[in-house]
């Protein structure tokens, strides 16, 4: 099963459109996760229109519309791969252990909120992903995303995408 990972996409805010990168991603993906931070919701009905399958959480600027249509926590068993989804894993000092012990139900957990591309394991095997931001990448050199691909229980091919810039 082929995944989409983005998030922080804060349209129309930080950027006027999606990269024509992502949009086209998206139509190969089995999965499209967005770990919040949509800011508008014409960019959640954008998603929900070209993804096969798409789960997101709402983000700390997403306000009330998102709030309704969007839990604070997803969770989805993937080809026999145990996700969860979340915008704010609080501070980078602990993350892992934090996240270990919240969500230690779970073998990935998607998180958002930094823009920066994050990619480890955690003690008792969790992993921790997140994709950065396609559309606004604060002190980060590059736009990015992350795809992967789960397969019989296991994920594998784990790729930061980085994006050419905004023009």
């Amino acid at each position: 099963m082929r995944l989409l990972l983005t998030s922080d996409t804060h349209l129309p805010k930080r950027a006027r459109r999606l990269p024509e990168e992502l949009l086209a991603q998206m139509t190969l993906a089995d999965v499209v996760i967005h770990a919040g931070d949509w800011v508008d919701a014409a960019t959640l009905t954008l998603f929900a229109s070209r993804a096969k399958r798409l789960i997101g959480v709402y983000g700390n600027n997403d306000g009330a519309e998102l709030r309704a249509r969007l839990p604070e926590v997803a969770r989805a068993e993937l080809d026999g791969v145990r996700f969860g989804v979340v915008h704010d894993t609080g501070p980078a000092r602990g993350r892992e252990r934090r996240c270990a012990e919240r969500f230690a139900d779970l073998d990935v957990l998607v998180f958002g909120h930094s823009h920066i591309p994050y990619d480890t394991t955690a003690p008792g095997g969790l992993r921790l992903l997140n994709p950065g931001s396609p559309t606004d990448r604060r002190r980060q050199p590059f736009h990015t995303y992350m795809t992967a691909v789960t397969d019989a229980g296991r994920l594998t091919e784990v790729v930061l995408h980085r994006l050419p810039p905004h023009r």
